[in-house]
């Protein structure tokens, strides 16, 4: 033993009650009052066990119904987080906080002696003043860990204040996952001050790495982790040279690290197009507005010379990759189309998005807005790279193709669409040998639709 006391401290019930509503999920307060701690501040109803007869989960049903008057059935109790807390007095103790969604009753003032008010609120909209012992439960809990600690100065107020906020979040194997590395988060925290809740929005690959972090005092970011310094180098310069010339219809760089190859980015509105389904009307509206930031796009910066020879280096190792796959006469098709590519004359270079897909594409219907992310593919080169993934979308629908024409402002070039037969089949060839080596279904059907397409249209 390296100390010579043992701690005795007590044990704390927290009753974290969640209703959901149309504006989102809310939270159980009462406010403090009478000859108790922490009068005039927001809690959680909570308590002490009734001696060491009484358990955790059977002292917060016994609080809820004594404080609320709710009558909590002991199967709909969950753990959500323990916090190992030191009041600025010294006393430490600790929090078991539990959450319940399902109750019995309205909750209302039960003990008026010790509480004046009771009250649902916005987790974004937490009142002032609150304990800053429970303030530092309800983060913990948005953040996903199952155990923190929060030891107060002597000096730090018992409401809670941003500036004194001494809430450490502990990880469990179980939940590495689910939150940056400690490096990443205390980057972003530098960046936009303190993040209570951690949400990994990861597409489903290994490499891929984002995160939505909801701020302390609210707001909104994104946390991305790039797989290689190419693509952070890529999405950090496309970031601050031409992107924000798009103005709200693009994330802003708020801060960026090559060390970590992490960025912050604001949030955009809207909801993935990825999967969508819109009327038919609303559809030709949205592709209209893709062609008009597709636009956008490749008028970001003046367009410089023809860009170099096709991209062909690297056609024989997708291809091989790919071959389990083919169809019969696909790679007699794939090479004619490789062989075309000597006749083609290089087109004009100008800024590309590079990853230009429905799954990057963000769509408000309430703000009538349509954005995109994801700029880590961004380099260069030929106005139709961007149209290479996203002539999925209208494959069949002559009409979107249409819209999509509209907006972009001029129908391609004779030369730009032989240039667009042979990227698409070059990004096909590419997506089949990926999906397959990385275990990515979507990218290797896309490819085989694409190069049966592409085949029809040759040879209707």
């Amino acid at each position: 033993m390296s100390g010579t006391q043992r701690h005795t401290e007590p044990l704390d019930v927290h009753l974290i009650a969640v209703r959901d509503t149309a504006a989102g999920p809310e939270v159980l307060l009462s406010r403090r009052a009478g000859d108790v701690y922490a009068p005039g501040c927001w809690h959680l109803v909570s308590g002490h066990l009734d001696g060491p007869w009484e358990d955790m989960v059977t002292a917060l049903v016994r609080e809820a119904r004594e404080e609320s008057g709710v009558v909590i059935d002991p199967a709909d109790v969950r753990a959500a987080v323990t916090v190992h807390h030191r009041a600025p007095a010294g006393d430490t103790r600790i929090g078991v906080f539990f959450e319940v969604k399902r109750w019995e009753g309205t909750p209302e003032v039960m003990e008026h002696h010790v509480c004046d008010a009771m009250g649902w609120f916005p987790f974004d909209a937490l009142p002032e003043p609150m304990v800053a012992y429970c303030r530092a439960g309800l983060d913990a809990y948005r953040a996903g860990v199952r155990m923190a600690v929060h030891f107060q100065e002597p000096d730090d107020p018992i409401a809670y204040d941003p500036s004194a906020d001494r809430l450490v979040l502990v990880l469990e194997p179980a939940v590495r996952g689910a939150l940056p590395e400690q490096e990443v988060r205390a980057f972003a925290e530098q960046a936009v001050g303190r993040i209570t809740a951690w949400t990994d929005v990861s597409w489903a690959r290994e490499e891929s790495r984002v995160w939505r972090a909801a701020g302390a005092e609210g707001g909104e970011w994104y946390v991305k982790i790039h797989q290689n310094d190419r693509f952070h180098q890529r999405e950090v310069a496309a970031l601050r040279s031409w992107v924000p010339g798009l103005g709200a219809a693009v994330p802003r760089l708020v801060a960026a690290d090559p060390a970590l190859r992490a960025v912050v980015l604001t949030a955009v509105g809207g909801r993935t197009l990825h999967g969508a389904v819109h009327p038919p009307e609303q559809q030709r509206l949205i592709f209209h507005r893709i062609g008009q930031l597709a636009a956008a796009i490749h008028e970001g910066a003046p367009p410089r010379p023809a860009a170099d020879a096709l991209p062909l280096g690297k056609l024989e190792r997708h291809l091989a990759g790919a071959l389990p796959h083919l169809g019969p006469g696909d790679e007699e098709f794939v090479r004619a189309t490789a062989d075309s590519a000597a006749g083609l004359a290089p087109l004009p270079t100008v800024p590309t998005h590079g990853d230009f897909q429905l799954r990057n594409l963000r769509w408000d219907a309430s703000a009538d807005a349509l954005y995109v992310i994801d700029f880590e593919r961004s380099e260069d080169g030929p106005a139709v790279r961007d149209f290479v993934r996203l002539s999925d979308a209208w494959h069949g629908r002559p009409d979107l193709f249409q819209a999509v024409m509209d907006g972009y402002g001029r129908p391609f070039t004779p030369e730009e669409e032989a240039q667009l037969t042979v990227l698409s089949v070059l990004d096909a060839v590419s997506g089949i040998s990926y999906g397959t080596a990385h275990g990515d279904p979507e990218l290797v059907e896309r490819g085989l639709r694409t190069l049966a397409r592409l085949r029809t249209e040759q040879h209707p």
